[in-house]
């Protein structure tokens, strides 16, 4: 079955004091790696961007926020959108700042998206992963709705709809990088 792939590529970090999309991990952007690992398992793939935000060169569709510093849930509805006008009924949704991310984790995810009736499918190791998960594209009126409302959490969306928890054990692959020593 196939799925598209958002990543959310953000702006700059206050934690990080830069934007975490071009920071340069082992000769390649945290944009880069993270495109093309959702790549080899979503097309198209889509990155939603801060307004201005400068990238590299991408195998990928930009898509730019209206609003710069907003949250993850709009860029979310804006990338559900996109892919739901693709035709796909499923979207891989991650952050940018995952350097581990694995094919495996898309994998176990659409898998059980695919067999399941639930709007959202997340892995959880004891917290869920709202920037690592399957959602159902049909969610971005949702999204729209509660961005309208005044939300701007993924919890939001994920607290509103039908959500699969897929519990597994703590995996390097759903780490972010909040600080430098996080892309050790």
């Amino acid at each position: 079955m196939a799925m598209a792939g958002i990543v959310l590529a953000g702006g700059a970090s206050r934690r990080m004091g830069r934007d975490k999309a071009t920071l340069v991990v082992r000769g390649q952007t945290l944009v880069e790696r993270v495109v093309a690992t959702v790549g080899t398992r979503c097309a198209p793939v889509f990155v939603v961007a801060a307004p201005g935000q400068g990238l590299p060169e991408l195998s990928a569709q930009i898509l730019r926020d209206e609003v710069r510093g907003v949250g993850p849930l709009l860029a979310t509805a804006r990338g559900l959108r996109a892919a739901a006008a693709s035709g796909l009924e499923w979207a891989f949704v991650c952050a940018v700042d995952m350097p581990h991310l694995t094919v495996r984790i898309i994998d176990e995810l659409a898998a059980a998206a695919f067999s399941s009736a639930a709007d959202a499918v997340l892995p959880w190791d004891g917290r869920d992963h709202y920037l690592a998960g399957v959602y159902r594209t049909a969610l971005a009126v949702r999204a729209d709705e509660l961005v309208a409302a005044g939300e701007r959490s993924m919890r939001a969306l994920v607290d509103a709809g039908d959500t699969q928890r897929i519990v597994m054990e703590q995996r390097r692959e759903l780490t972010n990088v909040n600080t430098p020593q996080d892309l050790d």
